[in-house]
């Protein structure tokens, strides 16, 4: 071999090494309001079959704000939070940046995710209805919650958490603030205790003989009939049965967790291959036995829990046009005192 090809090789063979030593480097970093242990099996998958690590940073308050903080000097690829309103605040304070991607587009209904592709549903909660297993019911409607019948009957958490807020924000986008409010007023004068608490506390009430039914997330009674949240909320979980209520000229209103593409990612193309595996049918089946979430994904399959619910029928609003109320959600709850 010459002197010229032997360094032509030599910078072949370096140059080689330097780019699979970028391939194995590849990595995304996430910031998460999403407690680590619930996304981990999905993110291991992820490296297994793509080789590219992905880096956590766990904030449980403040993700907005540290990503405004750092700037263009952010090294999150990923924004990715909890409940419609998180994301899509995100997005209104400038701190995401558009996805094209058929894959995302044909995975997730349309009313999941941003039409301008700056944000991402990857799982769903729905807010059910527990009741008493013995209990003569099986179907509701929303609009049913403020029927006297169930005067001294009904349990549920604070009206301003978000999961409240964002399904009387619905009741608004379906009949306007004034009904919303005739109906939040009928609710209060339902409740058999104050409303606070979680939505576990729903069920232990129930189980407890305090009232006869509950609105909750559905996610929560896996938690409790699995054994994840311990033996007695095991005893709360088997205690009820699970109603999708929905609207009488709708669905059932749902909540999600989701995801954006940060403003000033620096790896760009592999946080969107991540953000594609996440609607994948092997993580979209991840989210649902491990977490006992609804895929996005139609057609994924259920975790055997959540199955036992029956069919769910997606309210079609926008979860934008939801988000946009709010607000005014907000402040019927304060106007009827819903919490005093």
């Amino acid at each position: 071999m010459t002197r010229t090809r032997t360094i032509q090789a030599g910078l072949a063979l370096a140059f080689g090494t330097m780019l699979a030593g970028a391939a194995s480097a590849a990595e995304v970093n996430i910031y998460t309001t999403r407690e680590p242990g619930l996304i981990q099996p999905l993110l291991d998958a992820f490296k297994a079959s793509s080789g590219i690590t992905v880096n956590t940073v766990f904030l449980k308050d403040g993700l907005a704000e540290r990503v405004a903080t750092e700037g263009e000097n952010s090294p999150a690829d990923i924004l990715m939070t909890v409940d419609a309103g998180n994301l899509i605040d995100l997005t209104e304070k400038g701190l995401t940046q558009p996805v094209s991607s058929k894959v995302l587009e044909d995975a997730i209904p349309a009313q999941l995710r941003d039409a301008k592709g700056e944000w991402f549903a990857l799982s769903m909660r729905a807010r059910v209805v527990y009741a008493a297993k013995d209990l003569d019911v099986s179907a509701l409607n929303y609009e049913d919650l403020s029927d006297p019948k169930w005067k001294g009957k009904i349990c549920i958490r604070a009206g301003q958490h978000p999961y409240n807020t964002a399904l009387i924000a619905d009741y608004i986008a379906h009949y306007g603030a004034e009904k919303a409010e005739e109906w939040l007023k009928g609710v209060k004068d339902n409740l058999a205790r104050k409303a606070a608490g979680g939505d576990r506390d729903g069920a232990k009430d129930i189980a407890g003989g305090i009232c006869d039914i509950a609105v909750a997330n559905s996610y929560y009674v896996g938690l409790m009939r699995s054994g994840k949240g311990g033996e007695e909320q095991v005893k709360w979980g088997e205690s009820i049965k699970v109603i999708l209520p929905t609207f009488k000229e709708g669905g059932t209103q749902v909540n999600i967790s989701g995801a954006s593409l940060a403003k000033h990612a620096k790896n760009k193309d592999a946080a969107v291959k991540l953000l594609e595996y996440l609607v994948s049918d092997e993580a979209q089946k991840i989210y649902a036995e491990a977490n006992f979430e609804y895929p996005v994904k139609p057609g994924a399959p259920l975790d055997p829990i959540v199955k036992s619910f029956g069919e769910l029928t997606i309210d079609k609003t926008p979860l934008t046009e939801i988000v946009s109320h709010r607000k005014q959600a907000s402040e019927l709850v304060d106007k009827v005192g819903f919490d005093n």
